[in-house]
């Protein structure tokens, strides 16, 4: 069977600068993968270099054996900037659907089709008690599940979320991730989920991409999430400590580099 991805030997190169460099991943059909690391590392740059979008200075990428930039119907995509659309009398439900109408990452249904998928995202992703509300009067956590809804159309067998935690407090960050990893079970879609914190993830993820310093290391936690290395991505010296199932990443002087969720 073909890896849902592979990443190999890619690098990215924007006005001049190596963004990554050289990344190799092999990922597997229904695994759920965490991809971390600090502002600017490259999570994002390499999202879009698997779509497609950001070409590759050198290396390859290849969905389900088929080349980014063309595998993108079997990637559902929730990028980390989304329109918030303050104000618009649309429910959560026609964000849904005007997106399934649409031309966007999904196909074009027809009537029939378009009601009953859209019905089986909205469940999937948990958006049926406030389908009819409006968007714009809706919750942090209940849009990004509109997002995730959104990004399920069209039974992608990739899902790439982009820092969908960002702004939720632990309580809906949690409700998200629950939701996810049960989309993950009941679907057996590949997830890579990017996020700034390792903790959230902790208990959902079956293996960690660390990007830092251009590079990349994939394993379970306790092999890259390790002072040794990420010393070795982040080219100093960092500690790991683990205190009560949390895990802090600080650099040798003393620097909260990824900080533990606090309940």
């Amino acid at each position: 069977m073909s890896a849902a991805l592979l990443i190999n030997g890619a690098s990215v190169r924007l006005g001049g600068n190596d963004i990554l460099r050289a990344v190799n991943a092999e990922i597997a059909p229904g695994e759920f993968i965490g991809m971390f690391g600090p502002n600017g590392a490259g999570k994002s740059t390499m999202l879009r270099a698997i779509l497609g979008l950001t070409p590759l200075s050198a290396g390859r990428i290849t969905i389900f054996g088929v080349p980014a930039g063309r595998a993108n119907r079997e990637i559902g995509y929730m990028p980390q900037s989304r329109v918030t659309l303050e104000g618009t009398a649309l429910s959560a439900r026609s964000m849904v659907t005007g997106v399934a109408a649409g031309d966007g990452w999904g196909v074009p249904w027809h009537r029939r089709t378009l009601k009953d998928e859209v019905d089986r995202v909205i469940e999937l992703a948990g958006v049926g008690p406030f389908q009819h509300r409006p968007f714009s009067v809706l919750s942090g956590g209940e849009r990004q599940r509109v997002g995730l809804a959104q990004a399920l159309l069209g039974r992608p067998r990739l899902l790439l979320l982009d820092e969908p935690l960002a702004s939720l407090d632990p309580r809906n960050q949690m409700l998200l991730i629950e939701r996810v990893a049960e989309i993950k079970k009941t679907t057996e879609t590949t997830i890579l989920f990017t996020a700034h914190d390792v903790n959230p993830l902790l208990g959902v993820m079956d293996r960690v991409l660390y990007i830092a310093g251009g590079e990349a290391a994939i394993g379970s936690v306790d092999e890259v999430i390790t002072g040794e290395a990420l010393s070795h991505l982040y080219k100093t010296d960092i500690r790991v400590i683990r205190m009560e199932g949390n895990v802090f990443i600080l650099a040798a002087e003393g620097g909260v580099i990824e900080a533990a969720r606090h309940d």
